[in-house]
């Protein structure tokens, strides 16, 4: 079923490169923004527009929206924008700034709730800065425990019954953590047949449903050579092989756990030729990211799994060492958008399918 319904795109981090890849976004990828708007500051969107046009040429034009549901009937050709924060001083490009922060933080809040609520489809969130969105006070590491907190304030649940995960994709590879934000020596502890088990309900639902059959999961160990029969630990042993017994016993098409170093290679699809696995489960952040990004940030795609509403985000930072240049390259974004819409029903992207 297809949905009317705006997506949203939240400014992001307005001393970084988010409102410089919005633009160029509905400048360059006009299909994929069909029906978006910009969550955000007009003003500073209208900067954004003036710092890309090239010398003699006219900036790409912005149109004010007085509500979301007009997004889908702005003409091509145009950014539109939604005031969504109280219009901000000049902001300085490329500095840690509490007020940009906050900026960043309350647009999310906003598109939050408005997806909640159901009057937009999806939210494409821009890049916010971690250090700014924590200086204006948000007691939140990043976009997705923001994002969790809001659902479980809509769904009256404490935080810890409303489970979330990361998902990073790209053509080649998808990886699911089992933990995002916190210490590696956190993520070892947060190991647990409990946490692994919820992870591997998680991903087969939510992969299930945007691919269209039960995603054969592969399992990554914690330690090197999957613990090699408990010599180099026994997190594989105890935690890690029961929760995945657990999980085939509900249904779940899970494998392992295999070794860190080779399991996402077995994943990894190339033209004409499917992974051995539609996903792999992750221990913590780095063991999975990596993989992925190296493959190509341009391409990359964060979703967030097991949130009632749809959040898709590019699979980079701010970059404030080259925001305000023009540089900032807006691939991940439109492919964000392209899996946003295909999530949210917007119409079916076959290139997206392939990315969820």
């Amino acid at each position: 079923m297809k949905t009317t319904k705006p997506i949203a795109i939240t400014l992001g981090d307005p001393a970084g490169i988010g409102p410089e890849i919005i633009v160029k976004a509905f400048r360059d990828a006009p299909d994929a923004t069909r029906g978006c708007f910009v969550a955000g500051d007009v003003a500073t969107v209208r900067a954004a527009c003036a710092a890309l046009a090239s010398p003699g040429q006219l900036a790409w034009p912005v149109a004010l929206l007085d509500s979301a549901s007009e997004a889908v009937d702005v003409p091509p050709r145009c950014v539109p924008v939604l005031q969504v924060v109280e219009p901000p001083p000049v902001i300085a490009v490329g500095i840690v700034s509490a007020l940009a922060g906050k900026v960043a933080g309350e647009c999310v809040v906003w598109a939050a709730r408005a997806a909640l609520h159901g009057d937009i489809a999806a939210i494409v969130t821009a890049p916010l800065h971690k250090e700014s969105l924590a200086a204006a006070g948000f007691p939140y590491p990043g976009h997705t425990e923001l994002l969790q907190a809001e659902s479980a304030a809509y769904l009256g649940r404490p935080v810890s019954k409303v489970p979330v995960r990361m998902m990073l994709a790209t053509d080649e590879l998808r990886t699911v953590l089992v933990s995002i934000h916190m210490s590696l020596r956190n993520a070892i502890d947060a190991v647990t047949f409990e946490g692994v088990l919820q992870t591997l309900r998680i991903t087969h639902s939510a992969l299930g449903a945007a691919l269209g059959h039960a995603p054969r999961i592969g399992v990554a160990g914690l330690n090197p050579h999957a613990g090699e029969g408990g010599l180099f630990g026994s997190e594989e042993q105890h935690i890690i092989a029961p929760a995945i017994a657990a999980a085939r016993a509900e249904g779940i098409d899970a494998h392992g756990p295999y070794a860190p170093d080779t399991v996402f290679m077995r994943a990894r699809g190339k033209p004409g030729r499917k992974g051995e696995f539609d996903v792999v489960v992750a221990m913590y952040h780095d063991q999975g990211l990596i993989p992925v990004k190296y493959l190509g940030v341009d391409k990359g795609v964060n979703v967030t799994l097991g949130l009632p509403l749809v959040r898709t985000s590019p699979d980079h930072g701010t970059a404030f060492d080259i925001a305000g240049t023009g540089r900032a390259d807006a691939s991940s974004l439109i492919e964000a958008l392209r899996v946003a819409r295909t999530l949210a029903g917007v119409g079916r992207d076959k290139a997206a399918v392939t990315s969820v």
